[in-house]
């Protein structure tokens, strides 16, 4: 999708955009299921938007291990919407949260000044059993599921990681510098409060939760060293520069420009363009620079025209190369740390970019300032986002 000279009543707008703390699996958001960690997100945003709750058309949310029975629908009702008000789940694994974004977009683009509410959620912690069903009736059990024919191979994430990095040339020391750096951008980033306008506070059993956990103080260039090979016996792929698995949720009000005015929006960041790629499934990490690159032209954008990038960094090595193919600094991007520092909750992931890039936006405060958010998925695919931050004036 390009959204080029729309009319204001089908141009497709974000105008408000919030998130969870983003926490380690079996740490402080243990005890709460996808539905509870949504539903404060959501209701947070109708307050925010200033919205009839009635007025919301639908929610539409990406999950990719919960247990089914659309989540989306049951935040919602948690969350104090009307019965009136529909709910649809989407999947298409780490994208999921991104995707349901691009998807209410595209629903705008159709017309109508309709209100969505669109983002992602997961909970690690509590993502169901899994298990196929025996020719005795009895349970197999798996650890995930498949997402391409075997004869691609399938490949786990992080044997497809150590691809990348082997025939993308991205070697060791630089994943672990790039990873290093990203949980020191995100310490600093949370010493400064910078998160703390974006994130929904949650209660648990616990206490209050405000504060993502994953950024590690204590990493030095030796301790990234000792890290074994996680993956392939003799690779660079490590646990100290790969993501670990988070809960977290994340969700925007999308409209039209028009209906953004109607409503009072001081801001809003324009969708210009998305866009869904596939590749082959044994690189699957470098999707996003696929669906990135097609983004781009058709908006007639450079990658060097961009202000802000938000890619989720399930990888050092995929997100490395990724911006390698795009000619994009790696040091511009994730301007306060990404997945490797604050984890990576797959379904809500993709929301969580671009989150950020409000936030990132929003403190610049420059008119026109131009924003990507990329995501790389299983079974080969990525999607990006091209978004523009403009003041409305209201």
């Amino acid at each position: 999708m390009v959204a080029e000279d729309l009319p204001a009543e089908r141009q497709p707008v974000i105008i408000a955009a919030l998130r969870t703390p983003v926490c380690r699996i079996n740490g402080p958001l243990r005890a709460l299921r996808s539905h509870e960690l949504l539903a404060p997100v959501l209701r947070e945003l109708v307050g925010q938007a200033a919205l009839e709750p009635s007025a919301v058309d639908d929610v539409v949310i990406g999950n990719a291990v919960g247990g089914g029975g659309n989540v989306a629908r049951l935040a919602l009702l948690e969350a104090g919407l009307p019965v009136t008000v529909p709910g649809l789940t989407v999947d298409r694994q780490c994208g999921s949260g991104l995707d349901a974004i691009v998807l209410a977009a595209r629903l705008v683009a159709g017309g109508g000044n309709p209100v969505y509410l669109a983002g992602g959620v997961e909970s690690t912690s509590t993502a169901p059993l899994r298990a196929h069903r025996n020719d005795d009736g009895g349970p197999e059990f798996y650890h995930r599921a498949q997402f391409v024919p075997h004869s691609f191979g399938d490949p786990d994430m992080g044997v497809a990681a150590e691809t990348v990095a082997q025939e993308y040339g991205v070697g060791r020391d630089r994943q672990d510098a790039f990873a290093l750096t990203s949980h020191r951008k995100a310490l600093a980033a949370g010493r400064d409060g910078t998160f703390e306008g974006e994130i929904v506070a949650l209660p648990t059993p616990g206490g209050t939760v405000a504060t993502d956990d994953g950024p590690r103080a204590g990493l030095t260039p030796a301790i990234m060293a000792r890290f074994p090979a996680a993956f392939v016996a003799g690779g660079t792929v490590t646990a100290g520069n790969s993501c670990f698995d988070a809960d977290a949720a994340s969700a925007v009000v999308m409209t039209s420009l028009q209906r953004a005015r109607e409503l009072g929006a001081r801001d809003a960041l324009l969708v210009r363009g998305t866009h869904t790629a596939g590749v082959a499934p044994g690189v699957l990490g470098i999707g996003a620079a696929s669906a990135a690159r097609q983004v781009l032209a058709g908006a007639g954008v450079a990658a060097g025209d961009l202000d802000l990038v938000e890619f989720n960094e399930a990888f050092a090595s995929q997100t490395l190369a990724c911006l390698d193919e795009l000619g994009i600094d790696p040091a511009g991007v994730n301007l306060d740390g990404g997945a490797l520092a604050l984890g990576h909750a797959y379904g809500a992931s993709g929301a969580v970019l671009v989150t950020r890039l409000f936030a990132q936006a929003r403190k610049s405060g420059v008119d026109g300032t131009l924003a990507m958010a990329m995501i790389s998925m299983a079974g080969g695919m990525g999607t990006a986002a091209l978004l523009e931050y403009r003041r409305l004036g209201c």
